[in-house]
């Protein structure tokens, strides 16, 4: 079923839930708790979710749900709405605006629709098959990144790989220089703005990377996992964003030297 309008705009809608429950939790008040694997949860989190399914249930009651904190509701329709309420609840909790909340609507497996949202700064990218990236309304684009060393590589923490992947991370990282660090869902969103030329990650579940594709796809760039397969439902969640497309099998080459 290709994108409409309307799901554009209830896109639009549920990020303007999301962000109206998070923005007064940001620097104040926020409950936290840590869950049972060890990752850190606020009440922004969970009201921001709480706020969005509602709206999907009353506008698109036949569609499924899947959302980090209040986890699947099975739909009828073969759109499922995938839901991170806050990317990067560690940074919303030290109070740096690089968090970011995630929207994917996936059909049939795959990410068709994508919102990265920071409610701070007020910051909104939307992409779409087939649809120009959108930053603020403004179409944006990747930039072209001629060779690996000098690009800009980013990831959250090299801290979240394992060990054997984190040395082929490490190979990736000596052939490019130096990267940057911090910022989870942020750094895709200024890849596809064309300030980052490389992201990449380990271990994500849908609702981390879903939203992502449509965005970084849809401003010219390309997303897939280590293999160098397209992402979809059932990928393991170890990803790579590059950019400019021409840098894959780059990146792929410089990731497989890693021993």
């Amino acid at each position: 079923m290709p994108i409409s309008e309307t799901d554009i705009a209830l896109a639009h809608r549920l990020a303007d839930a999301a962000g109206a429950a998070i923005r007064p939790r940001f620097r104040a008040e926020f409950g936290l708790q840590t869950k049972g694997d060890l990752s850190p949860v606020t009440l922004a989190d969970r009201e921001a979710e709480e706020a969005m399914r509602k709206l999907i249930i009353a506008e698109r009651p036949m569609d499924g749900i899947f959302g980090e904190e209040y986890g699947e509701r099975a739909g009828t329709s073969g759109r499922v709405w995938v839901l991170d309420p806050i990317d990067g609840t560690r940074s919303f909790v030290a109070g740096r605006a690089i968090f970011g909340t995630l929207i994917a609507l996936v059909e049939d497996g795959w990410p068709v629709l994508g919102v990265i949202d920071q409610p701070v700064q007020r910051e909104r990218w939307i992409g779409a098959v087939g649809r120009q990236t959108l930053f603020n309304g403004a179409p944006v684009r990747t930039r072209a990144c001629r060779e690996l060393k000098g690009a800009q590589l980013a990831t959250t923490s090299p801290h979240l790989f394992g060990a054997h992947e984190g040395e082929h991370y490490l190979a990736l990282a000596a052939a490019v220089g130096s990267p940057l660090y911090g910022g989870d869902c942020y750094n895709y969103a200024l890849l596809a703005s064309g300030h980052i030329d490389i992201v990449v990650e380990m271990e994500l579940k849908l609702y981390d990377f879903a939203a992502l594709v449509p965005v970084v796809e849809g401003a010219g760039g390309r997303m897939c996992d280590w293999a160098g397969d397209p992402l979809h439902a059932g990928s393991a969640g170890d990803v790579i964003a590059a950019g400019d497309p021409a840098r894959i099998d780059d990146i792929l080459e410089a990731l497989a030297c890693g021993h």
